[in-house]
């Protein structure tokens, strides 16, 4: 296997499928006909894989420490990927939003604290106080920025990724929550139809009232709003917004759904395969297990049975990787994007 993802036997299979196309275009005369589209694919990724679109998600990145939109799009080159859920940060940056002063890792470190239910001495308290209310001046900062901003930069993003040969299918700025502004919320959308992907992504709300306003709100710019879960994802968990609106949709985690001890997560597919926009792709254990998050195949995620049925039965919702196991000493995020790219390969073979 190299480094983008694809074996040697597959690297002939291109050449031979290149090679045929240019003697054909030869055939054909002095004009060689298909030489044009030959010439516009040469050197690109191509992560469709017998008809399964193999995507990553650009959070997959976030311990890089170059975010722009320039070396994300490099990131996703090198893992041989061709198309991606891509997150908010790198394309907003591009469009000239003011940069965030908070340390985010500080907030992380605060975020986990209250997760795993660790209570906060009164100098963490302090701190904590205070970086809230610097994230809500930056917040407040960002709502004025994205009030103003031209859609001009995000189509300028959008043709640098597919000129490299990158489409966008999902995009996931924080504009879509319960405390973003109408405003912000039409403004992720009017981003998304400029990025040219088919939905946005962003965690289930778990409010009814809110899910109706961005299914109404979606159908405005035909812009799917797909919501994505953790381990409070159940079979029916999407029922209610999935009945309020055909805008509304799934942004299933197939990973997450296995460490929420759902029993049978293909059959949850195969019945709602439908009204899935894009299905993140990760190796967990069930509960019994731990919940661990591994390294592909040493996990319990059926991933090569899911992979498997999306083929066979032709579904078109891309699969993303999202890397989320904690990278090999010695390895780098683009490295393991890549294997897990590898692994889609050979369950797709």
């Amino acid at each position: 296997m190299n480094r983008n993802g694809n074996d040697h036997t597959a690297t002939r299979r291109q050449f031979l499928k290149t090679s045929s196309g240019l003697v054909g275009g030869l055939v054909l005369g002095n004009s060689l006909i298909g030489m044009p589209n030959i010439i516009k694919s040469f050197n690109k990724p191509n992560s469709l894989i017998n008809g399964v679109q193999i995507g990553t998600i650009t959070y997959s990145f976030r311990e890089l420490p170059d975010q722009s939109a320039e070396a994300t799009l490099k990131y996703v080159l090198d893992c041989g990927i061709s198309a991606i859920e891509l997150m908010g940060d790198p394309a907003e940056t591009f469009a000239g939003c003011p940069g965030n002063p908070v340390p985010m890792s500080s907030m992380a470190k605060f975020w986990r604290k209250r997760r795993d239910g660790e209570k906060l001495t009164d100098e963490e308290q302090k701190e904590w106080d205070d970086l809230q209310a610097q994230m809500k001046a930056y917040n407040e900062t960002v709502q004025v920025w994205r009030s103003q901003v031209s859609m001009a930069k995000f189509e300028q993003f959008r043709k640098m990724y597919n000129d490299a040969g990158v489409s966008i299918y999902a995009f996931k700025p924080n504009a879509f929550g319960k405390n973003n502004t109408d405003a912000e919320i039409d403004y992720g959308l009017r981003a998304a139809k400029a990025l040219g992907a088919s939905h946005v992504t962003l965690e289930h709300p778990g409010d009814d009232t809110h899910t109706l306003k961005l299914g109404k709100m979606g159908k405005k710019y035909k812009i799917y709003v797909a919501y994505h879960g953790h381990e409070q994802q159940t079979p029916t968990l999407w029922d209610t917004a999935l009945a309020q609106s055909k805008y509304n949709a799934m942004n299933l985690d197939f990973g997450h759904f296995v460490a929420a001890g759902n029993p049978d997560p293909l059959k949850t597919v195969m019945d709602k395969h439908d009204r899935i926009r894009s299905m993140h792709l990760k190796d967990r254990q069930m509960p019994e297990h731990g919940k661990g998050n591994l390294p592909w195949g040493t996990g319990d995620t059926p991933l090569t049975a899911v992979l498997q049925l999306m083929r066979d039965q032709k579904y078109k919702f891309p699969g993303t990787v999202e890397l989320e196991y904690q990278v090999p000493k010695g390895s780098d995020p683009v490295t393991e994007v890549s294997k897990c790219l590898e692994y889609c390969i050979k369950a797709l073979a």
